[in-house]
């Protein structure tokens, strides 16, 4: 059994509690601004003594309206300086926040505040209410719903203005590393969704060690970031903490069609983003480059790039005419690319889904390195991260001070340490079913090398067994698959089948202008851009480039284009974007079916 473990940087303190992160920041450094906000056309600092004041007068209010230390409160906003504002005002008044994704539909909210025992909500818009308001009559506990859009928290700020100081203080130091700091429940991916609890120690300890192990990223003077994924999801919550920790300044833009603009002002240090960020940063370079005629510049500043960044990691002698090509297109290309993300990202830290080697060299080339990291909900985000000094493109890094990581007989990633959630709320089946020995099992297949540097192989319960016995792991295929333009998400298929097959969605952001450079009308339907055959063959192109990466037998023979895109909205997808295979493989069983009613046409060369 392979098997990695660090020690822990810096000494745990089973007192502390996640509000500790700001209590001490404020008073290190009261001056030093942690966050910004729109103001017009720039953006208005907050001191990190102006946001505990905040923070206070907020707790006072919700201590006013009758919150009780460790009652539960859901909230149910997007990603703006505002959710941090709660989340700490409601760790000051000793209460526990559920967070809720914002797109969650009224029987996902049901389920979340009825399964936690909350006993009031917070949401932040028209919409979210509305939600809300369908179920109300079923929750008999929620006793308040505030609206943020209706001025919720300056009237819950005016209403505490009688609360003394001193009860703040004594609410917030209640709680200690053990006890529980937030209820987040899982995405849903494999059914109904579970309530992990993270304690206060698995937010201070993670935050402290982590920051250690990433200084340079954190630490660096000056250092910002601009904050746009959700807030709900818990790789973003623990980063924020890590944020106020480490003192980094940080920007938020829940609209991600005005996040370049925002990029542009905001100039952030780092970046904080799943692979599709980059898939689709690259990707619109690449078809506004088609657009105005450059495609073949872009396409070659691309490969110099990724073959660059490669003999580098190799620690190989870069031949001249390498150099000078690099030189060249640094000032045509990559230079362009890095004022469009602000001008001053120098790293970007990934999780979620594998980023793969192409972006991680493209990106590095650009002076942008990419820490790819691996966590789970149950792991309060990250187990193991690329650190500045020492990163693996391809990998997840080695394992965080305070963790430990095996790989079991079959591959599985168990973990341990100062991350690992405490249990499943309400559910203690499922929380002995998830540990082994102490270890908690991910269900993640993975593999190290011999520096201790993780590579994710697949899901456990995601293998696909062929009819003739070949194990074949979904995301090594559907991952590159993906990484293309016009593909929106795939999922391949074949368990108990004759071959490997795939479903596949168009991506209706980049659709229009790939059609648009191939002399196709930008405005096809979905339905007429699935049967086109310069679609179908650009599909086929990215999926001859899967097969590349593994055998004829784990190769993908036929694939349908659906004429329908997957949603969260629809079912097909989570909140955070992972596909619902469960759920696709049930509601596309007929264009299953199709696949393999038709015969295969193959070419066989003889031998000898």
């Amino acid at each position: 059994m392979t098997q990695f473990e660090a020690p822990a940087i810096v000494p745990a303190d089973p007192e502390a509690n996640a509000s500790d992160l700001l209590a001490i920041r404020a008073k290190e450094t009261p001056d030093l601004a942690i966050f910004s906000v729109p103001d017009g056309a720039g953006w208005r600092d907050i001191s990190a003594k102006d946001f505990e004041t905040a923070v206070i007068a907020l707790a006072k209010g919700f201590v006013a309206a009758g919150i009780q230390p460790g009652e539960k409160v859901g909230f149910i906003a997007q990603t703006t300086y505002e959710w941090t504002l709660v989340d700490f005002a409601l760790f000051y008044a000793g209460a526990v926040m559920v967070p809720v994704y914002e797109t969650s539909s009224p029987a996902q909210i049901q389920w979340i505040m009825e399964d936690s025992g909350a006993i009031a909500l917070i949401v932040e818009s028209p919409e979210h209410f509305a939600r809300v308001d369908e179920v109300r009559g079923d929750l008999p506990l929620v006793r308040e719903v505030w609206q943020l859009h209706l001025g919720a928290i300056d009237a819950l700020t005016a209403k505490g203005a009688e609360i003394e100081d001193a009860e703040i203080e004594r609410r917030r130091n209640l709680a200690v590393g053990s006890d529980i700091a937030t209820l987040i429940y899982t995405s849903g991916s494999t059914g109904r969704p579970k309530g992990c609890v993270l304690t206060h120690s698995n937010f201070v300890e993670l935050s402290r060690n982590a920051a250690e192990s990433l200084k340079h990223v954190v630490y660096t003077p000056g250092a910002s970031t601009l904050l746009f994924i959700t807030l709900a999801h818990v790789f973003a919550r623990f980063m924020s903490m890590l944020y106020i920790h480490a003192g980094v300044r940080v920007g938020h833009q829940p609209d991600t069609k005005q996040l370049l603009a925002s990029l542009g002002s905001f100039k952030p240090s780092l970046l904080l983003a799943v692979p599709r960020v980059f898939e689709k940063v690259y990707n619109s370079a690449e078809q506004k480059a088609e657009a105005g005629g450059k495609g073949k510049i872009f396409r070659a500043a691309a490969a110099t790039a990724i073959e660059h960044s490669a003999l580098q990691e190799r620690g190989e002698k870069v031949p001249l005419g390498l150099k000078l090509k690099f030189a060249l297109f640094d000032k045509l290309v990559y230079s362009k690319l890095r004022q469009a993300m602000g001008g001053n990202v120098v790293y970007a830290v990934s999780g979620s889904a594998p980023l793969g080697d192409r972006l991680g060299h493209f990106f590095r080339s650009l002076g942008v390195v990419i820490l790819e990291g691996y966590g789970l909900t149950e792991t309060t985000a990250p187990a193991t991260v690329n650190r500045e000094d020492g990163f693996k493109i391809g990998t997840v890094g080695p394992v965080l001070p305070g963790v430990g990581i095996r790989l079991a007989d079959d591959g599985e990633i168990e973990v341990r340490g100062i991350c690992v959630f405490k249990e499943y709320w309400n559910n203690p089946e499922a929380t002995a079913a998830a540990f082994h020995d102490g270890w908690f099992r991910t269900g993640d297949l993975g593999s190290f090398d011999s520096e201790g540097f993780l590579t994710i192989t697949g899901r456990k319960k995601e293998i696909i067994v062929t009819a003739g016995g070949k194990n074949v792991a979904p995301a090594v295929l559907e991952d590159p698959i993906r990484a293309n333009p016009i593909v929106g998400q795939v999922v391949v298929v074949g368990d108990q089948k004759p071959f490997i097959a795939a479903l596949v969605t168009l991506d209706t952001e980049m659709l229009p202008t790939w059609l648009a450079n191939n002399g196709l009308p930008a405005d096809m339907s979905l339905a007429d851009a699935a049967k086109n055959p310069a679609v179908h063959a650009e599909v086929q192109r990215a999926i001859d480039h899967a097969n590349k990466s593994v055998s004829r037998a784990e190769s993908i023979r036929k694939f349908t284009i659906l004429p329908v895109e997957w949603t969260e909205a629809s079912g097909h997808l989570t909140p955070k974007m992972s596909i619902k295979r469960n759920v696709i493989l049930a509601d596309f069983a007929d264009q299953i079916a199709e696949i393999y009613e038709a015969p295969v046409h193959t070419t066989t060369t003889p031998l000898g």
